[in-house]
């Protein structure tokens, strides 16, 4: 019988169980709040990333999805919950109104949460797709991967094309052009 092993860091071990047990607490307050829930449904399943134990304590969660608007008198509040969740905690600020105060440019809304909280991954959009937010789960990931090896982590590659329309399209199979939803290997639009 051969015997083998392993080595590895402990930190990228630590790495890899952050990245599939992320607990996230969603802090809607708008539009954004429902598209999170169309990620946490079985259409789009975030539990496949190793996200689905929504929380809403924030003592219970190391993820903090801010979706929708927040005004000043909220800022305190949103600064709060923050300081109250569990070391290591993330942040992502969903939709335009998270990330730059939307259309609200006016005395009352916060332009944009990372005045008050730092912000790990901006998720465009008015509202953003679930695929968006699911994109922002695995680029947090991939920031906790490359944070364990001592590297910053860089955005240079978007998702492949064919990963987010197949979310959107489960029957499409073929290759997508982009800027259009016909694919390449039929020729027939889709509807």
């Amino acid at each position: 019988m051969e015997q083998s092993f392993l080595t590895t860091k402990i930190s990228e071990i630590v790495a890899w169980g952050r990245k599939y047990s992320l607990w996230p607490m969603p802090f809607g307050t708008a539009c954004c709040a429902i598209e999170f829930m169309g990620t946490v449904s079985n259409m789009f399943d975030i539990s496949r990333f190793g996200a689905e134990l929504v929380r809403f304590s924030p003592r219970q969660s190391d993820l903090l999805l801010v979706l929708g608007t927040i005004n000043y008198k909220q800022a305190a509040i949103l600064k709060k919950i923050y300081q109250q969740m569990a070391e290591p905690r993330y942040v992502i600020a969903v939709g335009a109104c998270a990330t730059c105060g939307g259309f609200y440019d006016n005395y009352a809304v916060l332009q944009g949460i990372d005045e008050v909280i730092p912000v790990d991954v901006y998720v465009p959009g008015c509202p953003p797709r679930p695929e968006q937010i699911l994109l922002a789960v695995v680029k947090l990931q991939e920031k906790l991967v490359a944070e364990a090896k001592g590297k910053t982590a860089t955005d240079q590659l978007r998702a492949k094309p064919q990963i987010l329309e197949s979310a959107k399209h489960p029957e499409f199979k073929g290759t997508f052009v982009p800027g259009s939803l016909v694919p390449a290997d039929t020729g027939k639009e889709q509807k």
